[in-house]
Parts: structure tokens; sequence; C-alpha cells
């Protein structure tokens, strides 16, 4: 099995990893040929271009002036690669943690999967596993199921298999440790197969050099997997459930989720409930923003809980509006009805908002007690208990 059978080559991008550098080269060179090699230097200020030039036409050789970071690196070698016309492409760390024997595992997978994304996937239970790079591991893990749907046992390796095809249609925007997350969700979004691959790893404190600085690179990850967030609520679960639906059936999905063995008539009738709550509760635009988290975290028949929250269809939503104002009057007595331009004011417009939120509010506790009690009374008939 060689790297030419799958049309791939080798990434390496590098910042001041002298001490493990060569030997990681010359472990990827026993299963790499001829230019199949691509060393990006991220402007690294110790010998490492000398180390770089004692290899010749071995390997070619990219170079950044000044330090850009790994995401700048990576990108700058995924469109060498794609040049070059090869179709995928390895990527390996220089800080020596990664195994370049583990190789032949990715070019046997990638015959296997053609073009699928393939993930080194470390264990990081083994002894001598730094506690941030384990918790690092477990963060990076949680943001992507949130915004994929997807179970990875490790988001943050930098041991995979790119397939190199929707690269060629990505736009990416980070630069630094985040474009590995950032890739990875694009390509689960783009319905790539994402496949984990299990690999060796070695952390050898006394060779291992690491650039990944805990508080600066959390924060650009933290806004990353913001913006990824956001957009996965607006958009990609939005589509993802439409094609989902649109492929199964809606009424055979909810027929299925409502029998769906394993769960409880209280769970179920718990996220009926929240979802009627969800649908008028009065923060219109944010709704399913803030349920489905909520409904994600609390374990919910995420289903259930978003046919529910549909009471707010667009022809029922004036009648919404309507209910939450007149039930608000009930609990607030405003006395500012507005009946001409004469009493538009700033104040009869604050007090008609605040009784419109109230009754909003209430309303929608209201009704998601009854759509509870009503959709649990409803299971437990129809239903057999478990």
């Amino acid at each position: 099995m060689t790297l030419s059978e799958i049309r791939c080559c080798v990434i390496i991008p590098t910042y001041n990893n002298r001490n493990t550098l060569r030997r990681v080269i010359d472990g990827v060179l026993q299963h790499a040929t001829g230019q199949e090699v691509i060393v990006v230097n991220d402007g690294s200020t110790d010998d490492t271009a000398r180390i770089l030039g004692g290899y010749g036409s071995k390997i070619r050789v990219l170079d950044n002036t000044v330090n850009k970071g790994k995401g700048f690196s990576l990108r700058k070698a995924f469109a060498e690669a794609v040049r070059l016309g090869f179709e995928n492409a390895i990527t390996i760390d220089s800080d020596g943690q990664h195994l370049p024997s583990d190789i032949p595992l990715f070019i046997e997978a990638a015959r296997q999967n053609p073009g699928a994304l393939l993930m080194g996937s470390r264990n990081m239970k083994q002894e001598g596993v730094p506690g941030k790079s384990s918790f690092g591991n477990k963060f990076s893990n949680f943001w992507f199921k949130l915004e994929t749907g997807l179970t990875l046992p490790d988001t943050q390796t930098g041991f995979r298999l790119y397939p190199l095809g929707p690269l060629k249609r990505m736009s990416l925007f980070t630069t630094k440790f985040e474009t590995e997350i950032e890739v990875i969700v694009k390509m689960a979004w783009k319905d790539v197969p994402i496949i984990p691959i299990d690999i060796q790893v070695i952390y050898d404190k006394d060779e291992r050099v690491t650039h990944f600085r805990p508080f600066r690179d959390f924060t650009r990850i933290s806004i990353l997997n913001t913006w990824l967030v956001t957009l996965t609520l607006v958009y990609y679960l939005p589509r993802r459930l439409f094609r989902y639906i649109r492929k199964k059936g809606l009424w055979k999905i909810i027929r299925e989720e409502a029998v769906k063995p394993g769960e409880s008539n209280l769970s179920k009738a718990r996220s009926v409930g929240f979802g009627f709550f969800m649908g008028i509760v009065p923060i219109w635009g944010f709704q399913l923003m803030v349920g489905i988290p909520l409904s994600i975290l609390f374990r919910m028949n995420k289903v259930l809980f978003l046919t529910a929250a549909h009471i707010s269809i667009p022809p029922a939503i004036p009648f919404i509006i309507y209910a939450s104002y007149k039930f608000g009057g009930l609990f607030y007595r405003n006395g500012a009805q507005i009946t001409s331009w004469e009493n538009l004011t700033l104040k009869s417009i604050h007090v008609n908002l605040v009784q419109y939120l109230i009754g909003g509010t209430l309303l929608a506790a209201a009704a998601g007690a009854v759509g509870f009690v009503a959709s649990f009374v409803l299971l437990s008939l129809l239903r057999p208990k478990r």
C-alpha cells in the first residue's frame, strides 16, 4: 500500500520543532516518494530551515516569511496539493506526538472509504497525556456534536486524511489552531463521511514543543464555535431536519418518536410541553435558537419538541400575539388603550408592550402545562407502560 494508490500527499506544518522535526520527516519518507511530502515552515526562528535544506529534492518546502499560524500553513499546503493534482492529503504534526508508522492505517481506510475524512483517534486516557490536552479535546468534542450531530472520540487530533475535493469548494476564514475545527465542521455540513482511526500517540515532555496558548487559543476557538453554533441553529440544523423529514415523512417520524421504546411517557410529555412553551414565549426569532440547545441539554425528545414548537406557524402568529396581549390584561391593568394617534405615546407603547410580554410568558407557561398534562394522559392511555 502506497500513497500513490490513493493519490495522496503528506503535509507537515512546522514551527520551531527542531527537536522532533527530523524524526517525523524521516518516518514519513519511509511511506512517501518523490514530491509527496509537503513541509510548511511557518516562519521558524530556530534551525528548521537548515534541517529542511538537508533533504534536498526528497521533500517540497513552502515557507512563510513570518509566523502565520497552523491554519494558514495548512490552507497554503492544501492549495499546493490541489495544484499538484493530489486527491487526498494526510496531515501530521511535527512535534513528535504522532507516529508516521500509522500512515498505512490511513491508506487502507482511504481505499475502503473513498472520499471520507479520516480522523486519527488518540487514547486520551493513557498515562502522560497533559491535562489541558484531555480537557481541550472534551471541550472540542462537545461543540462538534452540537454543531453537526455527530460524535467523534478525538476532534483535536492533527493526524488526519483530508479528501481535497470538498476543500476546493470550501471557504475558510480562520488561520490558527481553530482552522482544524472549522474544516471538520464544514465537511460534516457537506455530508462528507467522517471516520475515526485508532492511532498511537507519544507525549515526551523533554522533546515535545507545543505552541498552543490556552487562554488566547481557547478564546479564538470559543469565538469560532459561537459563530458555528449560530449558523447551525439558523440554517444547517433546519436544513438537515427538512431533508430528513422529506426523506422519511413527517407523520411517520412523529409516530415513531411517540412510540419510541426506551423513553418514558413522562419524558415525552415533558418534550411536548416544553415545545408548546417555546413556541409561544415572546422571543420571536430566537425561540428555536434557545429551545434546541435546551432540549439537547435536558435530553428531551427533539422531534416531539420541534413538532410542538410549531404551534406558532405563521397563520397562528397573529392569534397568539392577540391572545397574549389579552391574557396579559388579566394581570397587568395598564389603562392606556391606543385608540388614535393622539394617545400613541412612548408611555402608552411601553405599558402595552409590558402587558403583551407578561401575557405571552404566562400564556406560554399555561400552554406548556396543558400540553404536558394532555400528552402525558394520552400517552399513558395509548402507549404500553415500560
